[in-house]
């Protein structure tokens, strides 16, 4: 048994894309649950389910769809985590087995956008929560004239948060994983505290005044809970998997998996419609500064500690998602460490980050239009994984194939490629933006009258192309008998 199993001695990873050893692999599946419940228990979690209520449905409705929604994307997770220690890969390096060396690349570039894109609204989130912490603490210092914080305290504070975040990523797994139980237990006891705290802002007396939507709304408001919580995760699940031994029990990946991804956001939208219900003007304010609409419902002695774990849940979610960035690049294949890696990942949050807090006039608008336009891409790669994991467990989950050509693998799996590529057109051309600079390559399949229906402004284009892609290939490699294996290969027999 390696050494690695003692917990005590945290140590620099080695491992980048490469199997994960069978010597270095422990652990249990329940290990999980803290990674993703520290990733989801923010308060976050409260805005998603103001802006699931913002699209028109009944409370009732926003709560149903809500949860349905998280439910099946957290499952989705789970399942393609399975993955990781099957084979000691992560997630964007065994995709390879399914789209090919070459082929790969595509899908990746798009699950290393929306990593970047995910840690851009995570950093952003967190450095405006300390730049406002600081501007009530130091008003002479750190506000401006009408009492907001001023540049030099957000800037100082965005770089703070991008310095830790990305020096607890290039240490690796094992600090990741024993920093993610502590902050787990921190940020729980004080969201409870929370919820407690806001409780009373709910005129109970005036839940269900709001009409009820019609079907597509609601299949809307799921597609969007998909895309906030679980969809966005699909590139990574089995990141946080592949140190687990190869004969782990699915059952306890998917579970712990799950249950870590959406019993903290359930619980926190069923809060957010609540508030939306019986506050009318909390959705707008949501939609332009979501940490804040909610703290500014809090009293001052309760405020100060709370924006403090605010700060520790949103640098939870950054630490994990910089290290699987950093995966990501390594998986398109450029050569370099993980300290250049994380380094790159740096220079273009910063860049996204500008674009958020000083172009952008809606942070929600952004935020919906991003996820929708890169869910398109991320939910067919997903489908399409998912399909290939029969393929894959018929081979044993043979890691040789994840090599290029001639030394293993393909270079291209045509029925992967035409099924993805085909899928995410159709997604993108049938879903709109609420961002006028994201508009523009969106929606190119839909008329001017369609763009205005639900089906289009509630984004179930993403729902389609995940259906799309996931028939397509089933046929083309079950139906059609397409398996694209390399010349001459033999399957490695069971270990």
């Amino acid at each position: 048994m390696s050494d690695n199993t003692d917990n005590s001695a945290v140590k620099l990873e080695t491992n980048g894309v490469n199997p994960v050893p069978e010597s270095e692999r422990y652990g249990t599946p329940f290990g999980l649950f803290p990674v993703w419940f520290s990733w989801n228990v923010s308060i976050l979690g409260i805005t998603y389910g103001i802006y699931v209520y913002s699209l028109g449905m009944s409370f009732m409705q926003a709560i149903i769809f809500g949860v349905v929604g998280y439910f099946l994307s957290s499952t989705l997770v789970g399942i393609l985590g399975v993955g990781g220690p099957r084979t000691g890969l992560p997630t964007l390096t065994q995709t390879r087995i399914a789209f090919g060396y070459m082929g790969n690349k595509f899908p990746t570039l798009f699950a290393y956008i929306s990593n970047m894109g995910w840690k851009v609204t995570i950093i952003t989130l967190s450095a405006t929560t300390g730049a406002d912490l600081f501007a009530r603490l130091f008003p002479g210092v750190c506000a401006d004239a009408a009492g907001s914080y001023n540049h030099a305290t957000l800037i100082g504070w965005f770089i703070c948060v991008l310095v830790l975040s990305m020096s607890v990523a290039v240490y690796g797994y094992q600090l990741i994983i024993k920093v993610e139980k502590y902050i787990a237990a921190v940020t729980s006891v004080m969201t409870v505290i929370f919820i407690a705290m806001i409780i009373p802002h709910i005129n109970f007396s005036a839940l269900g005044s709001h009409e009820s939507a019609d079907f597509v709304t609601c299949v809307g408001g799921m597609v969007m809970a998909m895309t906030m919580v679980g969809l966005g995760f699909l590139n990574y699940s089995g990141d946080f998997c592949r140190y687990l031994p190869r004969n782990t029990k699915a059952g306890g990946i998917i579970f712990w998996t799950s249950t870590g991804i959406s019993l903290p956001v359930a619980v926190l939208l069923i809060l957010g419609v609540l508030l939306a219900d019986t506050n009318p003007d909390l959705t707008a304010k949501a939609a332009a500064q979501p940490i804040k609409a909610l703290t500014d419902l809090l009293p001052f002695w309760f405020y100060v500690p709370f924006s403090i774990v605010i700060i520790i849940s949103l640098l939870s979610a950054a630490m994990t998602g910089v290290y699987s960035s950093g995966l990501a690049l390594m998986a398109l294949g450029l050569p370099t460490s993980r300290a250049v890696t994380t380094g790159l990942n740096a220079m273009l949050i910063a860049f996204g980050a500008f674009y958020l807090l000083f172009v952008s006039d809606s942070f929600l608008s952004t935020f919906q239009a991003f996820l929708a336009s890169v869910s398109v891409v991320l939910g067919s790669m997903g489908a399409i994984e998912l399909v290939d994991f029969m393929r894959q467990r018929r081979l044993n989950w043979d890691v040789t194939l994840a090599a290029p050509k001639g030394q293993g693998g393909l270079n291209c799996r045509k029925g992967a490629m035409i099924s993805l590529i085909t899928a995410s057109i159709i997604g993108l051309g049938t879903i709109t933006s609420w961002d006028p600079n994201i508009a523009h390559v969106v929606g190119f399949l839909l008329t001017d009258d369609l763009k205005d229906s639900v089906f289009a402004t509630a984004n179930v284009g993403v729902i389609v192309s995940m259906a799309v892609a996931a028939a397509m290939y089933a046929v083309i490699t079950y139906v059609l008998g397409r398996q694209e294996l390399p010349e001459g290969y033999t399957p490695k027999s069971s270990s």
